[in-house]
């Protein structure tokens, strides 16, 4: 058994890489070998969001509080709420993000496959967020 204290966790700012705008990253887990699960807070400042990406095992996520958006490509921008819970399937481009004026909260749980968890790709335009 291994417990990890809440103090040694801290938040993380999510990389400009992946990320549009101000996001805060908490881990929760990241189990060791032969597990394949982790999960984190993230928390979007308002306008903030992913890149476009995909899970090789799929990924849930579960709005803790706020309000949001969520996208899968070539389809509508979807609304998130809090208490809402999203599967996104193996594979599936999109992205997720917090509304233009209000900040997000959700967990996001997803698998590595041969220790990958996220395939990153460009980031959602101004105009695509803005479902133009």
């Amino acid at each position: 058994m291994d417990i990890k204290s809440n103090a040694d966790a801290g938040s993380r700012r999510g990389n400009s890489d992946w990320f549009t705008g101000i996001v805060w990253q908490e881990p929760i887990v990241e189990a060791p070998e032969p597990a394949r699960v982790r999960a984190a807070m993230v928390t979007f400042e308002p306008g903030a969001r992913t890149n476009w990406h995909t899970h090789p095992l799929g990924q849930t996520l579960h709005v803790v509080s706020g309000a949001g958006l969520a996208q899968v490509w070539g389809e509508p921008i979807r609304d998130l709420r809090a208490g809402d819970t999203v599967w996104i399937p193996p594979g599936e481009k999109h992205w997720h993000g917090a509304a233009p004026t209000v900040r997000l909260t959700h967990i996001a749980i997803h698998e590595a496959l041969d220790g990958v968890h996220v395939d990153w790709l460009e980031k959602v335009s101004d105009e695509q967020y803005s479902g133009g």
